[in-house]
């Protein structure tokens, strides 16, 4: 129990050392974090629509 203890004191006083963002700079970065995953889904959702119309053309001329 005393390693518990010990260790819940530890990491209190690791948080003492984090420097958290301002406001403004932890919603740009939410906003940035957002727009680059709907980027990277439409991306993958156009490849994915692409190779799919690819493919069955190419079954289905055999």
């Amino acid at each position: 129990m005393k390693t518990l203890l010990q260790y819940l004191s530890d990491v209190r006083s690791e948080f003492t050392h984090i420097k958290w963002p301002a406001t403004p700079q932890a919603i740009g970065y939410t906003a940035l974090v957002v727009v680059i995953s709907i980027l990277v889904a439409a991306l993958l959702g156009a490849f994915d629509f692409i190779f799919t119309f690819g493919v069955e053309e190419i079954i289905n001329r055999f």
